[in-house]
């Protein structure tokens, strides 16, 4: 018989991050018995990255703001082919989200008038990102935290979920994790799951992400059953460091670009003036003349009276031209662009807008960037796919689990706008933790089916057993530059069907992992249970970009560069495991009804 400790709570969340400390604060606050298990130490969510603001339509920057507009960038940054009805909810509740973190302690940078102050970033018609500096994930963390703590709601950290348990019918009723110091497994019977799980950037060689970010939730998520949508969508924000090699891949925010920051080739030219696809032209700068007015009349507090520079375009856009510029040879020295804040503003405005980058990049590459110019490139640093969930609860394709934060897809469609992961999280973990605690309040506590936790036990605990076969380490590096090279930014179908060959050899490879046999801080075993994650998420992403045919968003097929107009205009990928293969089907997205598709018709035509 296995060994473990048996819990019982209503709500379990799985994460904590924003989404899930948002959550288990809502969930508790309707009265459910609420736990939270984390991968890692309280505090150590991806969030902390989120350093460039939170979206939201407070007008305070620009009184010309409103939802309306919100909605509207969302679905063209999008591509059309987000849930309408997720960003509509989006973008009419994150000015309510942000004003209760105001309530909960949270301390946003402030205009003149003492309103929470707002800056521009990429895609965002007006100033509309409510931020701390350059910290504002960091902010809303500890905001959260604080009153998550205060809410009575327990916390079980350093804690990896292997397994979610399911009644005869797929409901979930709970999950199995195993503690991360001393190996010991633990059984959590619930009425309700919340997967706040994060990201899946781990499975490139070059990300944002840290160790934590390896597909945990999605998963376990399509291991239950659950649908997962959107999964060839992933998005390499075009700004992260690329020297010294010790950093590559870390994060550099938008917040300098929305600041004002320009990006240039070897050259010394502006390229982005050459990169402004049609569906954007007349919103963006059409010359350096204008777009240095815009950066002076925000310096000034002013309202921008001309069009946002094109350093300002959407992530996807922005990622390409610079992958564009190093391919051709106007590459930076160590083989990114140059993105230059300090001709644009002086030292004392870079230190007091950007402290956290200005010490990154001190600490880290011995650049003084109040002085020169920024090494940067493109980093695998968001999924827009993940869990298929209810826009209006948050459930997901299996009763009784939900998804919220980047686990979860619908609202971003192919390409999220910078800002809106952060108000993401307290919108959709507040309608998460809200109808997983109603669920809570109408079913009767689930017994543990034993026969499925000694199941999942003797799973999570074969690698120990193993006698020859690889290191964990090898395969997981061997994995990540795979996916860097065939599944990368630029793909062709060659490149994905080699890939989708070699990720039935590290299926293999996985299953003879030899990590030693020791419970006691054995990152060995750590790293070759999540394997098993990675193999089976980077499948979802290598097959359904095999299958869309066409480039958009974050998805750029080299061999059909351009958008389809028809099919792939308005249908989506839909992926579910059965028999342990992954499966995928296409569907016609729903499309708004007319009083929101009036909103979107000269965006439109733009596009087309």
């Amino acid at each position: 018989m296995a060994d473990y400790q048996s819990h019982e709570f209503d709500v379990i969340v799985i994460g904590a991050g924003g989404a899930g400390l948002r959550a288990a604060i809502e969930a508790s606050r309707q009265g459910a018995k609420t736990a939270i298990i984390c991968k890692s130490l309280l505090g150590k969510a991806h969030t902390v990255m989120a350093e460039g603001g939170a979206a939201a339509a407070l007008a305070n920057a620009d009184d010309r703001d409103d939802w309306q507009t919100h909605f509207k960038d969302t679905m063209k940054g999008g591509k059309y082919l987000n849930n309408w009805r997720m960003a509509e909810i989006h973008a009419q509740e994150s000015p309510d989200r942000i004003r209760e973190l105001e309530q909960w302690g949270a301390v946003f940078d402030r205009t003149p008038q003492g309103l929470i102050n707002q800056r521009n970033f990429g895609g965002h018609t007006y100033p509309r990102l409510a931020h701390v500096g350059d910290s504002t994930g960091l902010e809303i963390i500890r905001t959260l935290q604080e009153k998550g703590i205060h809410s009575g709601v327990d916390v079980f950290m350093e804690y990896t979920v292997r397994d979610l348990l399911q009644a005869e019918d797929g409901t979930c009723t709970g999950c199995v994790a195993y503690d991360r110091v001393d190996g010991k497994m633990h059984a959590f019977s619930a009425k309700s799951v919340i997967l706040a799980t994060g990201g899946i950037t781990r499975c490139w060689s070059v990300c944002s992400g840290s160790w934590e970010y390896t597909g945990d939730g999605h998963a376990l998520a399509l291991w239950a059953g659950a649908e997962l949508i959107d999964m060839e969508f992933v998005q390499f924000h075009p700004t992260g460091m690329v020297w010294p090699p010790s950093v590559r891949g870390i994060l550099v925010t938008e917040g300098v670009r929305g600041e004002g920051g320009v990006l240039k080739n070897s050259e010394g030219v502006r390229f982005m003036f050459d990169n402004v696809p049609e569906m954007f032209k007349g919103d963006h700068a059409e010359t350096e003349e204008e777009a240095k007015e815009w950066v002076r009349q925000v310096v000034a507090g002013q309202k921008a009276s001309v069009r946002r520079p094109p350093e300002l375009l959407t992530r996807d856009v922005v990622a390409k031209a610079i992958n564009k510029e190093v391919a051709e040879g106007r590459g930076s020295t160590h083989g990114g662009v140059y993105l230059d804040i300090a001709s644009q503003r002086s030292a004392e405005e870079i230190i007091a807008k950007l402290p956290s980058m200005h010490h990154q990049f001190r600490e880290l590459a011995g650049v003084d960037i109040t002085k020169e110019p920024m090494e940067v490139g493109p980093t695998a640093h968001y999924v827009m796919g993940g869990v298929r969930v209810d826009a209006e609860t948050q459930e997901s394709t299996v009763k009784g689990l939900y998804a919220a934060g980047e686990v979860a897809s619908g609202l971003h469609g192919a390409n999220r706008l910078g800002g809106n992961s952060l108000s993401d999280l307290i919108v959709f973990g507040k309608r998460a933790g809200e109808f997983a605690a109603k669920r809570a309040t109408e079913i009767a506590q689930p017994a543990l089916d034993v026969s499925q936790v000694e199941s999942a036990v003797t799973a999570a605990l074969a690698p120990l057993g193993r006698e020859g076969g690889e290191n964990p380490g090898i395969i997981y590096d061997d994995l990540r530059e795979m996916m860097q090279t065939k599944v990368g930014i630029i793909r062709t179908n060659d490149n994905l069907e080699s890939a989708l060959v070699d990720l039935k050899d590290f299926h293999e490879r996985v299953k003879n992992a030899n990590p030693g046999s020791a419970l006691l801080y054995n990152s060995g075993w750590h790293q070759a249970l999540d394997l098993t994650n990675m193999v089976d998420i980077s499948t979802t992403c290598a097959l359904a970009a095999l299958t869309r045919t066409e480039s958009r968003g974050g998805h750029t097929r080299d061999d059909f560069p351009e958008p389809d107009t028809g099919k792939w205009s308005h249908t989506i990928n839909v992926i579910w495991m059965e028999d342990s293969e992954v499966k995928i089907r296409q569907e016609e997205i729903d499309q708004p009804p007319e009083e929101l598709e009036k909103l979107l018709d000269r965006s439109k035509k733009k596009e087309a």
